[in-house]
């Protein structure tokens, strides 16, 4: 709706913010959802070929990644081997937890 003719009303970004000049207009940006972490952490009962066998089913990986990933969960006691969209990380996330391994989200801005 447009003001009244010879009224005192100012766009709202100019009345706003004065570094807006009157009459011009601003588009809002819209957040971006934030990217999801799948962690996998370090447990005492999984041995390490099984792990290295899990990330190469579940994520497709090949050896020497998922062998990476799993030297970092053992010697660092996690790694994040996933990140994206959070309908995708809590699949993967309930599919290692179905393999057995202690996996957890971590939104990341």
């Amino acid at each position: 709706m447009n003001p009244p003719v010879g009224s005192q009303f100012r766009p709202l970004a100019a009345a706003t913010n004065p570094g807006i000049a009157p009459g011009k207009t601003t588009r809002a940006v819209p957040a971006l959802d934030p990217t999801w972490n799948v962690i996998v952490l370090n447990d005492d009962v999984n041995l390490m070929t099984y792990v290295t066998h899990v990330f190469r089913k579940v994520f497709g990986y090949d050896t020497a990644r998922a062998r990476r990933h799993m030297l970092e969960v053992h010697q660092q006691g996690r790694s994040v081997v996933w990140s994206g969209a959070r309908e995708t990380a809590e699949h993967y996330l309930h599919a290692l937890q179905q393999w057995h391994l202690r996996a957890q989200l971590e939104s990341h801005v």
